[in-house]
């Protein structure tokens, strides 16, 4: 029989992570996360409703994150993912300030990577124009930067992605994209949303360019910091090596919020059952927005 001490520790391993976005972008944080942490319950927040948050002023987005930091907190989230750049960039050092207790954990654009990495090779940095001008990637982008970077503000692409609008997406990319093919070697993607078009990103700056994005190191660092503060669900620390992505897709863990047993709780501020359906498309089967 276990102690009240054993209880109380047993109860806040199994309580699960809060993720949220503008918008289902965030899955493809959620996809890494799922692959070193496929044993934890999640709770995935999409504010589609006030999508996308780039162009909104920073008290607005500190205003939709907290609404939505509150929700977690009612429903007793060990850990909060900040899987949105923008709200990352604008709201996240007032989050930790105002709720010093909580776990946040927020995404940042990889150009740390392409210092590390790629440091001689042209790069373009695709993000919202509220990450690229906020004070957070500024910090970052001139700490790292290799003076061979084109800074480019993605104004409603992010929109265009949610909203699953091929012709639109096709028309953006090549109007915007197409002055940089044959300059940059390295493109950082700056918005969780952007991964899911990196195949069309690729088609019109070229095959061999090479793609960065914070999601995999996000999905380490919250294991880290979960596994330091004794907060890993039972099995998790029982099977502590991550999964590869083969055997993720052939032992599929994810299961459809209709069914029992769920570990993938999906709420979304439209309630759209296409959002979700996409949502858990992409989740389980690596299906993104269009047919391929």
């Amino acid at each position: 029989m276990k102690t009240l001490s054993e209880q109380i520790s047993l109860d806040k391993k199994t309580r699960p992570i809060g993720i949220f976005d503008s918008g289902i972008g965030g899955v493809t944080v959620l996809k890494e996360i799922i692959k070193i942490l496929p044993n934890e319950k999640y709770i995935y927040y999409s504010d589609s409703a006030n999508n996308p948050y780039g162009d909104k002023q920073d008290k607005e987005v500190i205003k939709l994150c907290e609404n939505i930091v509150k929700l977690f907190i009612e429903k007793n989230c060990k850990a909060i993912v900040i899987a949105c750049n923008t709200a990352s960039a604008k709201a996240v050092k007032y989050l930790r300030k105002k709720y010093p207790k909580i776990i946040f954990i927020a995404i940042e654009p990889a150009y740390k990577m392409v210092h590390d990495y790629a440091y001689n090779e042209p790069t373009l940095v695709m993000a919202t124009k509220g990450t690229i001008k906020s004070e957070k990637f500024n910090l970052l982008f001139h700490k790292y930067n290799n003076h061979k970077t084109y800074l480019l503000p993605c104004v409603g692409l992010a929109d265009i992605i949610e909203n699953g609008n091929k012709e639109k997406l096709e028309k953006y990319l090549k109007k915007t994209l197409g002055l940089y093919k044959g300059l940059v070697k390295n493109v950082v993607l700056g918005c969780t949303h952007y991964p899911l078009i990196q195949k069309e990103i690729g088609q019109v700056l070229g095959n061999d360019i090479k793609f960065f994005n914070g999601a995999n190191r996000l999905a380490i660092h919250l294991k880290e910091v979960l596994e330091e503060k004794n907060l890993l669900e039972i099995e998790t620390i029982s099977n502590i090596k991550p999964i590869n992505n083969k055997d993720y897709m052939k032992t599929p863990r994810i299961k459809d919020n209709s069914r029992n047993n769920t570990r993938v709780e999906f709420i979304d501020t439209q309630n759209l059952e296409t959002k979700k359906e996409r949502f858990f498309s992409i989740l389980k089967n690596n299906n993104y927005f269009y047919e391929r």
